[in-house]
């Protein structure tokens, strides 16, 4: 099976947070996909929780890591394109960007984000729960 994983499937098991047993189940045996900006979407998301006092700083340098351990193929997305979609979906152009890779690669798609699901499910995205 492929699978375009979301920044925040990656930060999940990095961090070792709740969803990650169900998480490696579910993508056992998967090859994973991404857009290119996964690292640095992963880079700021655990500098913003840096930030916010969620983790400490070797905890977010550990996790970065963690994540780089994880076998993903980096996909090189049309921005443009991606920005269309975002603009027509009222979603942020980093969402886009996967759920573009998905689309165009005929992957399923999973996130733990429920607004980019909905929107995939109305793209015709296949979505893995």
């Amino acid at each position: 099976m492929n699978v375009v994983a979301d920044t925040n499937i990656f930060l999940a098991i990095a961090l070792n947070e709740p969803p990650k047993e169900q998480i490696v189940e579910v993508t056992s045996g998967a090859v994973l996909s991404a857009p290119e900006i996964l690292p640095y979407e992963i880079g700021n998301a655990l500098s913003a929780m840096t930030k916010r006092g969620r983790i400490s700083r070797a905890e977010a340098l550990a996790a970065e890591k963690a994540a780089n351990l994880i076998p993903v193929r980096l996909v090189n997305i049309d921005i443009q394109k991606a920005l269309e979609l975002a603009i027509e979906h009222n979603i942020y152009a980093y969402d886009a960007y996967f759920l573009l890779c998905a689309k165009s690669l005929a992957q399923f798609l999973m996130s733990l984000d429920g607004r980019m699901k909905q929107v995939a499910r109305d793209l015709g995205i296949n979505v893995l729960e």
